[in-house]
């Protein structure tokens, strides 16, 4: 594989908080004034602190996270201190493809095996890589579907003893000296992609989202939940479509690293104009599977390296990032929005630690427009 440049562990730097301010505006502009009170409290409310403490790599370890190229679907291979987990296995003819990279990874057994959701596109493969690998365990967001794909994970899991386990939103999990916990998906969803497990993955200092299918009504419940979102690498959801990977939900996790697994040319339009522009706004790193082939990521605890079958140009991974002068660009123009108070009328920045509760708000898009509508700007955050 091509070896990628390294990325050192950022403090919370002013950047980083103006980046987290921006994709506050920027969600609040997009869904627009009738959706403005609902979205505001979500952005403004913070993510609650993880209760579990990541664990410090042992010497010598090894960690990394391998997206598998299986095209148009999704399989992703965790290892850590010898040990390993695997998330999805792609379509049914991409069994032996994932079967075979683990064998030359020297996987020997999986401890635990997990299924984020029904759709073919994910559970297809694991029934191939359940007859090859001894599993410690095997997770689903259900127990049945009427797809053969998934009926036949469930078969071979049983042949090794195992009975199909719906884990529970907290569950927490050790892989070598790493963290997997669950969190989400927090409600009950009719749509399939929505029920998509969504794992954090800690390693030392060095974070991982794993997100399925989901799309942004789960991702908006997620963001409520007050789960810990605020990742280095996420695994951007339904592989790049226009329904998923929303503001509300990038100001949550401020990601450095976003990878797509996506087939070339595929039929869906994936990753979809919209989606990758939302990634740009944040300020996201974007690695695609359909240019770049597999991406390996590897962490020694503190800073993480991203690796690649071949190396394609940041503008080639995100069309959206140029104007063609090569710096980053945005299609639209920077706005200020403030947030206004209907019962006190006064008017603050997003940012302002004294919002008002989010029945109670009302966005303009000017200073002047606030001021013409009778509100004073507060001093706390507009001096």
């Amino acid at each position: 594989m091509k070896e990628h440049r390294s990325h050192n562990k950022p403090v919370l730097t002013g950047a980083l908080l103006r980046r987290a301010a921006a994709l506050a505006l920027a969600a609040l502009l997009a869904l627009g004034l009738t959706a403005c009170q609902d979205l505001a409290g979500a952005l403004t409310q913070q993510p609650a602190a993880s209760t579990v403490q990541p664990a410090q790599p042992a010497d010598g370890s090894g960690f990394s996270v391998d997206f598998i190229d299986v095209g148009q679907a999704l399989s992703v291979l965790v290892t850590c201190d010898g040990q390993s987990m695997l998330y999805d296995g792609g379509n049914v003819e991409d069994g032996s493809l994932v079967v075979s990279y683990l064998q030359n990874k020297g996987v020997t057994r999986l401890e635990y095996v997990f299924c984020s959701h029904a759709h073919k596109d994910h559970v297809g493969g694991l029934a191939a890589v359940m007859a090859a690998f001894p599993a410690g365990h095997a997770y689903a967001p259900v127990t049945t579907a009427d797809t053969q794909c998934f009926q036949d994970y469930v078969k071979y899991a049983q042949q090794q003893g195992l009975a199909l386990e719906v884990p529970a939103v907290g569950t927490v999990w050790q892989l070598g000296s790493a963290t997997v916990q669950l969190l989400g998906p927090v409600a009950s969803y009719e749509d399939t992609n929505d029920t998509s497990l969504v794992l954090r993955i800690d390693y030392g200092e060095t974070s991982f989202l794993l997100t399925g299918d989901m799309e942004q009504d789960a991702e908006d419940d997620l963001v409520a939940s007050g789960a810990p979102l605020d990742v280095d690498v996420l695994q951007v959801g339904h592989h790049g479509s226009e329904t998923s990977t929303g503001y509300v939900f990038l100001n949550a996790v401020l990601p450095e690293v976003g990878v797509i697994s996506v087939g070339e040319g595929n039929s869906y339009g994936h990753p979809h104009e919209a989606a990758l522009s939302r990634l740009r706004d944040a300020g996201v790193d974007v690695w695609r599977t359909d240019l770049s082939g597999t991406i390996r990521i590897t962490s020694d605890g503190v800073n993480y390296a991203v690796a690649s079958d071949k190396d394609v140009p940041p503008e080639a991974q995100n069309p959206t990032l140029t104007d063609g002068s090569g710096q980053q660009s945005s299609s639209q123009p920077a706005i200020q929005a403030y947030i206004g108070n209907v019962n006190s009328k006064k008017f603050h920045l997003p940012s302002c630690s004294n919002l008002p509760d989010p029945a109670n708000q009302i966005l303009f898009s000017s200073y002047e427009q606030a001021v013409e509508a009778g509100y004073e700007p507060c001093g706390n955050c507009l001096g």
